[in-house]
């Protein structure tokens, strides 16, 4: 996969992680400021007590230990002063660390919970392109792989590489109090062992950056996989199947493999240096105290003791084991960085444009059937409410501008737009309007070529053609799932634009042919066109769409629990509960993609009533294969790649014997 194609789906590139991350990360930790303080005081007390310890070892040989040795009646009372002091700084460190390690869930799961929220609210409000452009496995990745390496680090990476680092400068310190020499002599060593793990840290970061992709690559093709499974049996593509799986699944070890190999070297790798370093610290340090070489520290100079070989040893452990600690977990951070990338990504995709300023509200009306009040309560009447200070003035010299057949459509509709004397509320009326309107997904392609047309309110406007014609792209246009590159579509005389996203869709109730079901009852789902919707609405939309008779043979009726998409039910029971759904939702104007596409003839008469009860009223937008399904509409328009080549009722176009009579009557087929 070229990297350009990773960039425009909104996955980072596979070498390193996105600059900032790291920031970004910090941002969401420091929410919890208050339990970070505690935190990083607990840790400074824990590397001051490991660090006192050690350099207490000093005193403890010199000034207690070797005074007794040989003495004739030794005093073990100091002695057993200064161990119990020691334990004391011991204890301090437990406790410390401890309470460190109690207060790292609280901000560990509270982080992770804030960006799944983050994330989630984000995704909510981004456009359909992304999904139709991104694979679902790969998203759904970024919730769980990529947020698990994210807990890791923040439970375990961040907290301790600080601990070590403080650790590791307060290691330096005493040492530096002890034996400036000394000192210097390990820090020449560090220096080079720091080079020889930057190598391999970095090796390892961009394969663990790596392993992050292809795990998102591999989860999207096992969620497409298992989807599609059924299709993948009837055409025997078992074998074709498993190979490409094989070829992902082997990047992904690939990576993985080198990751951890890399990953898992740095440790024995700082470990076995620093083996090295105590052994060549004891050797010179011996021979030094042996033979009686000066020495000089902060705390000032004199003869290098055994005591203080003791503390220098003890701290030259306590100062290379964090390094080890810390390069082993920058292992862990890199995956960390890679996994947040793929978060951030996610979170910085554009979120789905809206400028539009006009709102539904429901309304009364006056005798004369112009007036109108707002309410807040439903009363079956509904308008658009335009912003303080707007007319409608705007819209009408945008329409008056326009040219030819779009110009005479567009004025036509803010004439037949019943408007208040204020001209701030257009009663809602399901007046829908096309005028010179161009649309491609990419705009280089155009899917629709300078279409106009209208359909008035109450009508039963039909689309037909063959696939690709661009039925489905209309309604998608319609609902500003897309905007148009070129032209205007009005509703009730209001260009789409102007209008408020949500209150455009909830105008709108819309059955697809691709039925999705959610986790729950039948009634939760069928509620889910209305969340305020009684049982009883829900029941009666039920029957009204015929549905009422299956779902009361389910095992628990309208609380039978429905799970995997209604994997349960058959095709057509789940397209009866969608359209159920659509019922109770009760908008004003109707969208019907291939509703019945999904149910037999038989079962789609009954519907079919059901449906016709349904539709009365509001202007439908009908898109169907099966033309039997569309005699009845108002208006048929035939798209043919793009362009309106027929427009008329079915007896209109028979008449005509044009394209809608070569398709009914089945000499051109449909696909």
């Amino acid at each position: 996969m070229s990297e350009s194609k990773q960039n425009r789906s909104g996955k980072p590139r596979m070498d390193k992680a996105a600059p900032g991350t790291a920031k970004r990360i910090f941002g969401y930790i420091l929410t919890y400021r208050w339990h970070v303080v505690a935190i990083v005081a607990c840790i400074l007390i824990g590397a001051v007590a490991q660090a006192g310890s050690a350099l207490f070892l000093q005193t403890l040989v010199d000034s207690y230990i070797l005074p007794l040795v040989g003495a004739a009646d030794p005093d073990w009372g100091p002695l057993i002063e200064a161990i119990t002091l020691m334990g004391c700084l011991y204890v301090a460190g437990i406790v410390a660390s401890w309470l460190w390690l109690w207060l790292i869930p609280a901000v560990e799961q509270g982080t992770l919970k804030k960006i799944r929220d983050d994330m989630f609210a984000h995704q909510q409000q981004l456009p359909i392109r992304y999904f139709d452009t991104n694979e679902h496995g790969d998203i759904m990745s970024r919730y769980t792989n990529d947020t698990d390496t994210l807990r890791q680090a923040i439970s375990q990476s961040f907290p301790q590489m600080f601990s070590a680092g403080i650790s590791a400068v307060a290691a330096v310190i005493a040492m530096l109090w002890l034996s400036v020499p000394v000192t210097a002599f390990v820090l020449l060593f560090t220096v080079g062992l720091y080079f020889v793990v930057r190598a391999i840290v970095s090796r390892a970061g961009r394969h663990f950056v790596k392993q992050q992709y292809w795990i998102g690559d591999v989860n999207a093709f096992v969620e497409e996989s298992v989807n599609g499974q059924k299709v993948i049996k009837v055409f025997n593509h078992e074998e074709d199947t498993q190979k490409t799986f094989d070829e992902k699944n082997r990047e992904l070890f690939e990576a993985s493999a080198a990751a951890n190999t890399w990953g898992n070297v740095t440790m024995p790798v700082v470990g076995n240096m620093g083996y090295v370093l105590y052994i060549l610290l004891a050797i010179i340090g011996g021979a030094m105290a042996l033979a009686g070489v000066g020495n000089f520290g902060l705390a000032g100079a004199g003869p290098l003791t055994i005591g203080t070989l003791i503390s220098l040893l003890t701290l030259s452990r306590s100062f290379i084991n964090p390094l080890g600690q810390v390069s082993m977990q920058l292992n862990m951070v890199m995956m960390a960085l890679a996994g947040a990338s793929r978060i951030f990504a996610l979170m910085d995709e554009p979120v789905e444009a809206d400028e539009g300023t006009v709102t539904l509200v429901n309304v009364e009306l006056g005798e004369d059937g112009r007036t109108m009040r707002e309410v807040d309560h439903e009363t079956g009447h509904w308008a658009w409410k335009r912003e303080e200070g707007d007319d409608g003035t705007r819209s009408l010299k945008a329409a008056e501008k326009l040219h030819g057949a779009a110009r005479e459509v567009a004025l036509k509709a803010k004439e037949q737009a019943v408007t208040s004397p204020d001209g701030r509320l257009t009663l809602l009326r399901g007046d829908v309007r096309f005028t010179n309107v161009t649309f491609g997904y990419d705009p280089a392609k155009p899917v629709l070529h300078d279409i106009t047309w209208f359909a008035k309110p109450g009508q039963k406007m039909a689309l037909v053609g063959a696939t690709g014609a661009g039925k489905t792209t209309v309604t998608n246009l319609i609902n500003r799932f897309y905007d148009i590159q070129e032209g205007q579509i009005l509703y009730d005389g209001i260009d789409v634009k102007n209008i408020r996203k949500p209150d455009l869709r909830r105008s709108l109730g819309i059955v697809l042919q691709d039925v999705n079901l959610f986790t729950g009852t039948v009634m939760d789902n069928i509620r889910y066109g209305r969340l305020d919707a009684t049982d009883e609405e829900c029941i009666e939309a039920a029957k009204l769409v015929n549905a009422d008779g299956f779902i009361r043979m389910l095992p628990n009726g309208y609380d039978t629990v429905l799970e995997g998409d209604g994997s349960g039910l058959s095709q057509g029971q789940r397209q009866l509960i969608s359209i159920a759904r659509a019922a109770v939702a009760d908008s004003p104007a109707l969208i019907l993609d291939e509703a019945t596409s999904s149910i037999d003839t038989r079962t789609e008469e009954v519907v079919q009533a059901g449906m016709d009860a349904l539709m009365k009223g509001r202007t439908v937008f009908v898109i169907a294969h099966r033309l039997s399904t569309v005699r009845n509409s108002d208006v048929i328009m035939v798209l043919d790649h793009g362009r309106i080549i027929e427009r008329g009722n079915h007896d209109e176009l028979i008449a005509q014997r044009g394209e809608y009579y070569q398709l009914y009557t089945g000499a051109v087929e449909l696909e």
